[in-house]
């Protein structure tokens, strides 16, 4: 019998979790505190999966960007591969950016919004001033590593591995003995990961399940047109950026797309980027881009390169304004777009990070914050597409910097050479 294809058994896993989950929501519609609590019971198993993943998600970061940065650092190519990395985040971003911003104008879903604003003095229990620039800092900066490692502060396992890369790669031979420990460290989180993602059926099962259990499929009904539109927006992100690979990697961005395809969806469906993040590294390993590269770029990619989450500020922003009936200036418009640019580099490390950023946003521009509660009922939905976006950015950026530093083997690529042959150099 032919092999189920891991992509396979997540999807079927995924619309299995919503039939389950609307045979539920219907047999308890009467009573939401049962259906609420079996809801609960299906999200301890996609908990579980997550809290997986972000147990081995630091020591990985760490070992493999470690790994890439000292190679790159012993070949003094860093600094122009780390230009062109940031030079590509920023000019994703800003893209991201305007696309929501024009998108949103296009569409105005806030301005026809058939259903009663929450009062202006409503509390979200969202601290919104955590994305200040001072904010910002103490999540770029660790006050130490073991601190950084234990509350899985990605953007500041990042900002450490850098400076210990390059150390290590600056110090030769009397680094060697830490650096092959750190790659055998890395080569162990690898492994790990083989033995976490057999459960990923499962956790996109019971994460669909505990999402429409207790939300409902008429959640999905009431926010149709919104979330219609939010996504006709991702749309037109996702052309853009396949464009802008197909123009540096031609048409083996396509092939890039099956390869992924099972990161994007394991995204989608956990909405979490960083559940996707092993299986990333992996396939862009089989799509003949070096380890190095691939060790650099990703794990920076996932503090700075958010392209989904960035869409999504703008157009939820303009949308939460066009429902109170507050008009923008174009002037305030791209002044917002140049402050999100900036404040939206710490999502990383910022739980409901999008939410965070909105709300700090609002507040900046005097909107009610109560706004966020139009959407933090369907946030879940939401950010399934954001996530997913996220995987595809980051994914297309990563094989972008590798053609352009001689760091992608076409062969692999194309198949025709076996993807256990050492593509390292």
């Amino acid at each position: 019998m032919k092999k189920i294809s891991s992509t396979s058994t997540i999807l079927i896993a995924l619309l299995l979790g919503i039939v389950i989950g609307y045979v539920i929501n219907k047999i308890w519609a009467d009573d939401p505190i049962t259906a609420k609590n079996i809801s609960g019971y299906f999200d301890l198993i996609s908990y579980g999966f997550l809290r997986l993943i972000k147990m081995i998600i630091a020591p990985l970061v760490f070992s493999t960007l470690t790994i890439g940065i000292a190679h790159m650092a012993k070949g003094e190519g860093l600094g122009r591969v780390g230009l062109k990395t940031m030079a590509w985040f920023l000019a994703a971003s800003f893209i991201s950016l305007l696309v929501g911003l024009i998108l949103v104008n296009f569409f105005k879903p806030g301005v026809n919004l058939k259903m009663p604003l929450p009062d202006e003095g409503a509390t979200t229990n969202i601290i919104a001033t955590a994305m200040s620039l001072r904010g910002f800092m103490e999540h770029l900066i660790p006050r130490s590593f073991a601190e950084a490692m234990v509350q899985n502060e990605i953007l500041s396992i990042v900002v450490f591995s850098l400076f210990f890369g390059i150390g290590a790669g600056a110090s030769g031979d009397k680094a060697k003995v830490i650096l092959d420990a750190i790659e055998g460290l890395a080569e162990i989180m690898l492994k790990m990961t083989t033995y976490v993602m057999k459960v990923a059926p499962l956790a996109v099962f019971a994460a669909m399940a505990s999402a429409i259990s207790s939300k409902g499929i008429g959640i999905l009904r009431t926010y149709a047109l919104f979330m219609g539109e939010f996504y006709i927006s991702l749309g037109v992100l996702w052309a853009m950026l396949i464009l802008a690979g197909f123009f540096f990697v031609g048409p083996l961005v396509f092939r890039l797309l099956g390869l992924i395809k099972g990161s994007i969806l394991l995204a989608f469906s956990t909405a979490s980027s960083e559940a996707a993040y092993p299986k990333i590294l992996e396939s862009l390993g089989r799509f003949g881009i070096s380890q190095k590269i691939g060790s650099f770029v990703l794990p920076l990619g996932y503090s700075f390169n958010l392209d989904g989450s960035m869409m999504y500020c703008t157009f939820a922003v303009l949308f939460i304004a066009q429902a109170y009936g507050i008009d923008l200036s174009l002037a305030d418009q791209i002044t917002m777009m140049l402050i999100l640019m900036l404040t939206s580099k710490g999502m990383a490390g910022v739980p409901r990070a999008s939410l965070v950023v909105i709300a700090g946003t609002l507040i900046q521009f005097h909107i009610p914050e109560a706004g966020l509660l139009l959407l933090i009922g369907i946030d879940q939905f939401l950010d399934m597409g954001r996530s997913a976006t996220n995987v595809l950015g980051n994914s297309i950026a990563t094989s972008v910097i590798a053609k352009s530093e001689g760091q992608w083997n076409m062969e692999i690529a194309r198949g025709t050479l076996n993807t256990t042959t050492d593509h390292t150099h």
